[in-house]
């Protein structure tokens, strides 16, 4: 409860302070080399006859857990097209998903060949609640709440911020998949994911006037 409530102060006092740096950077850099990268995760992989050929339980939990987190992050993105101000986060925003709804077709594809459980949409695996997930990175949802609440500067910063700390947990899930994972295209995924969101977490922080 007091990682939430020191996450939700973090976030009104970002909303303060890094409003006028992101109005500054309107359109400055939207088409620079970061522009591609947010599809650079997204892996071409799909279901084929091999797909249940050698995989683990870390493998199983990889995928698990990785669909409802890239579904809070599409329901985020979602949120930007209406909200957001800079074209910065509108494009960050679209590349997100661009990126990660295949992945979670992908995922869910080897779920299924493998006779595993796919987390319902809207939904969580059993404990993997927003709020007590136990997965790094989740918003809850009084986080989700006062996202869709904002809107312009305000939503860009809360955005912004929200999804830095989103795509950390997915690099630490992903990290975990590329040691103990056993199937090469979950392990190869999970190097995707930490390359293309650790680009884009140093593109979130240059917006967020860090960087």
């Amino acid at each position: 409860m007091s990682t939430t409530r020191t996450r939700r102060a973090a976030l009104m006092a970002a909303t303060v302070t890094a409003a006028l740096v992101l109005a500054a950077c309107g359109g400055s850099d939207s088409d620079s080399g970061d522009a591609g990268h947010g599809s650079s995760h997204g892996t071409s992989t799909s279901p084929s006859a091999d797909t249940a050929a050698a995989h683990n339980a870390q493998d199983v939990s990889f995928a698990q857990g990785m669909i409802p987190h890239h579904r809070q992050a599409l329901e985020m993105a979602e949120l930007a097209a209406d909200r957001a101000s800079s074209a910065e986060v509108k494009s960050l925003a679209a590349r997100i998903e661009k990126a990660q709804d295949p992945e979670i077709k992908t995922m869910s594809g080897w779920l299924k060949s493998w006779g595993e459980e796919v987390p319902e949409a809207g939904a969580s695996m059993p404990g993997m609640d927003h709020g007590s997930s136990g997965m790094p990175g989740m918003m809850d949802d009084a986080d989700m709440e006062m996202l869709g609440k904002a809107s312009g500067e305000d939503f860009d910063t809360m955005f912004l911020t929200m999804m830095v700390e989103h795509h950390e947990g997915a690099i630490d899930m992903a990290g975990t998949e590329k040691t103990k994972g056993r199937y090469a295209a979950a392990t190869a995924m999970a190097d995707d994911i930490i390359t293309g969101q650790t680009a884009e977490i140093t593109e979130m922080n240059k917006l967020l006037g860090k960087g």
